[in-house]
């Protein structure tokens, strides 16, 4: 471990209190039971350092395993969340976004493998377009056994194409000043769609968000049993995100754009449609046994078209179910209770920069 601490030992560091900021990058590490891969997310990260120049903080929002023990160990800066402030997606930048002090923001998970030479291309790119808020790179997937996963790399989404791009999913590196004048970089009520709620912020206020083709990351994502994944991602509440997000952006002068980007609402739409034709359904049928007999033909019938556009019927029913757990979730988020998201996230400092 003593090459990766000589390579910020000398980086000048100062506090956010102060108000000022200087060259160089601000490695936020997102965590929440990151035990398995937060060692190497570290090294890959202090590796990764320009010169040496910048941090690392460790955002943890209140990790019940080994990550914040594993991260002291390293000469990074360690932080977690404290009552009252609960764990969301965006909690954790703006988590660490508060303690950093460098003028260049790289966000992180805590299963990501950074590319030693992204930085600094990146850095290149930002020097070169000043009117760019953030640039990325090619996200890595390791892991290829989930459904989840497979279904959404089949996604042509404009956030995985090179160029101009509406967000930065999976991270990336920001500029500071760009971040300071949206006057947060990520609202702790999100539980999904933070990247999002970023990108249009910025883009609303004239900036661009670029795709390198190179490579960002590697990531080690789940590989769990994708309905359980499903499941757990209700009980967390990431698929509230969407419903969050748009409860987020009404009266914002944004509010538009981010209906005409988000092509998921149309889909959720359709679902609702297909729920409301069903209880029509049973409710004008002659019978009970026959109103039944008609939904569930219509909902197979739903799942033989996506399961012949998906190329097979396990992803063709995942997909189908994924849709209405998603759909359920938008009212569920949408009606949730907000907190200031530039306010001060309650938190502790576990750990600083040796």
């Amino acid at each position: 471990m003593g090459s990766v601490t000589a390579l910020c030992n000398n980086a000048p560091r100062m506090l956010r209190s102060n108000q000022e900021v200087i060259l160089g990058v601000s490695i936020i590490i997102k965590t929440l039971n990151e035990e398995k891969r937060i060692a190497a997310t570290i090294e890959s990260a202090l590796a990764g350092l320009p010169g040496g120049i910048g941090e690392v903080i460790i955002a943890d929002s209140g990790s019940r395993d080994r990550t914040v023990e594993i991260a002291s160990g390293y000469p990074v800066i360690v932080v977690q969340i404290a009552p009252p402030a609960q764990a969301s997606c965006g909690i954790g930048p703006q988590l660490g976004f508060q303690y950093s002090s460098f003028d260049h923001i790289c966000l992180l998970d805590g299963d990501m493998i950074l590319d030693p030479q992204f930085l600094s291309d990146a850095l290149r790119f930002l020097a070169d377009n000043p009117d760019a808020a953030g640039v990325t790179g090619h996200v890595e997937e390791m892991q290829t056994s989930n459904l989840e996963y497979a279904r959404r790399v089949q996604r042509n989404a404009p956030e995985n194409r090179i160029g101009d791009i509406d967000r930065m999913n999976g991270g990336g590196l920001y500029r500071r000043s760009a971040i300071e004048k949206t006057g947060y970089i990520s609202d702790r009520n999100l539980h999904g769609y933070e990247e999002f709620d970023l990108g249009v912020r910025l883009r609303s206020l004239g900036w661009k968000l670029h795709r390198l083709d190179r490579r960002f990351v590697s990531h080690f994502g789940h590989t769990s049993n994708s309905y359980r994944l499903l499941v757990r991602r209700w009980n967390s509440m990431y698929l509230f995100g969407t419903g969050e997000l748009l409860r987020a952006s009404i009266g914002k002068p944004y509010f538009g754009r981010l209906i005409a980007e988000l092509p998921e609402l149309k889909l959720w739409a359709a679902v609702y449609g297909w729920w409301v034709a069903s209880i029509a359904i049973l409710l004008l049928a002659p019978g009970i046994v026959s109103g039944i007999a008609a939904v569930i033909a219509l909902a197979a019938v739903i799942v033989l078209l996506i399961s012949i556009k998906k190329g097979g019927l396990a992803m063709g029913l995942y997909t189908v179910v994924a849709w209405c757990f998603h759909a359920a979730a938008v009212p569920a988020g949408f009606f949730r209770r907000r907190l200031p998201p530039d306010a001060w996230i309650e938190s502790r400092s576990v750990g600083t920069a040796q």
